[in-house]
């Protein structure tokens, strides 16, 4: 068996990334690391985990002792700052769920996250991973973001044939997206019945699409009154490339990635609670653009199972080993 360390596993991504380690067949918990429930038995965190595992499991230790736990396999489900100043384990695989090491030029993280980082020197050592277009390579493993990975999906590999000043992206994410932790703009009266765009012009995964594109897109990213999910609506003008063509053959062995039958559209019903992607694909009859739509759970694809999807690649197993690939019908 695999050991494992999740670092900041009190938060929604740590919670989720725990709850496919234990359903995974090669992966065991070694380590648990939350300063806020340092001590605690696992079900602290959720009561449910009570029935069996709190005598399975260790008890939760301070972030720092997680870190020390000589896992073969590290998660970093920390905040982006906190994240950034951690010097990874020497030995293992370490795979960050945080901004923290997206980005190639440190300078972008003063102009987009509003600090400058910590360890700018070490950030080439990272290595990007979006399993389906970018596998990682190396035992440092930045996991995309949640907006960039169902933006990227969509838009990469037709970004050779698109025009790039027209490309824009109009995305919508769940509640959860936000994290754990109290804010104002996260609150039920800020979020029941309404839909709010945020963080407009301005947002952290704005400069990661481009990264991945090789261009600068317009972004505006908005939160709904859901608990989980998350849908890009990208407009390009595409010009002869036959997109829907370019993407089926793109992910033609993405076990992950559906590109849906023509007029059909994707929705976050059927991703939510899974680790896969699903793909639309429009033509507007007024302007002659397309239009790519692709809808992915925040915390599945968007976080913990493509981090454990990612992990699954760098150990040589299966990449779905462990993953929610199907939806319930409701």
């Amino acid at each position: 068996m695999t050991s494992v360390s999740i670092v900041g596993a009190a938060g929604y991504s740590g919670q989720e990334t725990l709850d496919r380690v234990l359903a995974h067949p090669q992966l065991e918990v070694a380590a648990l690391g939350s300063d806020s429930l340092n001590g605690k038995l696992v079900s602290a965190l959720d009561p449910r985990l009570a029935r069996g595992h709190d005598e399975l499991l260790p008890r939760f230790v301070s972030t720092d002792e997680a870190l020390e736990a000589r896992a073969d396999v590290v998660f970093l489900c920390l905040g982006h700052d906190r994240a950034a100043e951690i010097e990874p384990p020497a030995t293992g695989i370490v795979i960050d769920l945080s901004g923290a090491h997206r980005l190639h030029d440190p300078s972008a993280y003063e102009s987009w996250y509003g600090w400058v980082h910590p360890r700018p020197a070490e950030l080439a050592d990272w290595s990007y991973g979006l399993p389906e277009l970018t596998p990682a390579s190396g035992r440092l493993i930045a996991n995309p973001g949640c907006y960039a990975t169902a933006a990227v999906l969509a838009l990469q590999p037709i970004a050779g044939g698109v025009d790039p000043s027209t490309v824009v992206i109009d995305a919508k994410s769940g509640v959860s997206g936000a994290g754990r932790s109290l804010r104002a703009s996260s609150h039920a009266g800020a979020v029941l019945e309404n839909v709010a765009p945020y963080r407009v012009g301005t947002h952290q995964h704005q400069p990661e699409i481009s990264q991945a594109l090789g261009f600068a897109v317009c972004f505006v990213p908005h939160l709904l009154p859901v608990r989980r999910g998350l849908i890009a609506t990208c407009y390009v003008d595409a010009g002869d490339t036959d997109v829907e063509a370019t993407l089926v053959a793109a992910y033609a062995d993405a076990p992950t990635v559906t590109v849906l039958p023509e007029d059909v559209a994707p929705e976050l019903s059927r991703v939510q609670g899974t680790d896969g992607a699903e793909i639309g694909i429009f033509a507007d009859k007024a302007t002659g653009k397309t239009i790519v739509i692709c809808a992915i759970d925040n915390l599945g694809k968007g976080a913990a199972g493509q981090a454990v999807q990612n992990a699954n690649i760098a150990l040589g197993l299966p990449d779905t080993t462990g993953l929610r690939l199907a939806g319930i019908l409701v």
